[in-house]
C-alpha cells in the first residue's frame, strides 16, 4: 500500500557509479591543480570490512601529471549501499558530469 513493498527512491550516492552487482567507479578531482583520477573497484578484491560490520573502500590518490597527494572513503552499509563518501585532497566529481 502507497509503495510499501516497491523499491526506494534516492538511495544512490551521487559521486559512485555502479558498473554492475560488484563493480563501483569513483572520480575525484585533485585540489591542488584539478586533475581528474578514476578508480574502479570490486566488492571481492578492494571493499574491506569495518569493525562495526559495514563496508569501506580507502584509497591513497595520487595524480599523474602533478603528483598531488590525497585520498578517498567510501564507506557502505551490510547491504553495499553506498552511505558517504568523503576526501582529503579531493572533491569527487559527481556521476552526472561524466557519465555518457
Amino acid at each position: 500500500m502507497f509503495g510499501l513493498f516497491g523499491k526506494k527512491s534516492g538511495g544512490k550516492n551521487p559521486n559512485v557509479k555502479q558498473d554492475d552487482a560488484h563493480t563501483y567507479r569513483v572520480r575525484v578531482r585533485t585540489k591542488r591543480h584539478g586533475e581528474i583520477v578514476e578508480f574502479r573497484f570490486t566488492k571481492s578484491a578492494h571493499i574491506g570490512i569495518n569493525d562495526d560490520g559495514t563496508y569501506l573502500f580507502r584509497k591513497a590518490v595520487v595524480s599523474p601529471k602533478h603528483f598531488d597527494r590525497g585520498e578517498l572513503l567510501v564507506t557502505f552499509d551490510k547491504r553495499y549501499n553506498v552511505t558517504a563518501t568523503t576526501g582529503e585532497g579531493v572533491e569527487f566529481v559527481p556521476v552526472s558530469e561524466w557519465e555518457d
